[in-house]
């Protein structure tokens, strides 16, 4: 199996065990509007365009909440479970696009409940997260009000946001700062360096794609 043919699994299992109305880190989403954006993005291209795009965000919503509306929960979890669309169906499409989307979205599941713990990842799960946040970290720490330094526990070191100004290091495991970068600081199992101004200052930026 695959690690996101992994994730996906194991997210679809929570999501089950966990039923429609449980929280996520997905700000205002219920398990429910998760399961219904995962099935959006995979099954409705004509949606996908207001999940990074403000101005289309309305017709993305719309699209979401009818999926809601036509499909009871378990239905919309079995749909995320079975692989659609160009990306599912290619594996390694499926690998090179859904690791990510699904880890991400395991785990605001996951750090959503009352206890959760980090889990021990495979090293080369790891692995690929660094060569991931090495090729796109400028992108997601763009918005940065300060720059940061990525202190990967186990060896390296990453140089994003602004440049010439003061800086924050935040240092962790892969995955923990792969969540970081994603926009989820307050979940993340990270250590933050810096001034206290500049550390909350971080905390609180809208990080992410």
């Amino acid at each position: 199996m695959t690690h996101a043919r992994g994730e996906r699994t194991a997210l679809c299992d929570l999501l089950d065990r966990l039923g429609p109305d449980a929280p996520t880190l997905c700000a205002g989403w219920s398990t429910y509007d998760l399961a219904a954006h995962l099935v959006l993005r995979e099954r409705r291209p004509d949606a996908m365009g207001g999940i990074a795009l403000k101005p289309l965000t309305g017709y993305t919503t719309s699209v979401q909440n009818a999926l809601k509306a036509k499909h009871p929960y378990p239905e919309l979890v079995a749909k995320v479970r079975r692989p659609g669309g160009v990306f599912g169906l290619v594996k390694a499409l499926d690998e090179a696009v859904n690791t990510i989307e699904f880890f991400v979205h395991h785990e605001d599941v996951r750090r959503a409940q009352p206890s959760w713990d980090p889990r021990e990842l495979p090293a080369e799960l790891e692995e690929l997260f660094w060569k991931r946040l090495s090729s796109g970290s400028r992108l997601m720490l763009r918005r940065a009000p300060v720059g940061v330094v990525l202190h990967r526990l186990g060896g390296g070191v990453l140089l994003a946001g602004p440049r010439g100004g003061p800086k924050v290091e935040v240092t962790g495991r892969a995955g923990e700062l792969l969540m970081f970068c994603f926009g989820r600081q307050e979940h993340a199992k990270v250590e933050l360096t810096g001034t206290p101004e500049n550390v909350e200052r971080l905390r609180g930026a809208p990080l992410g794609m």
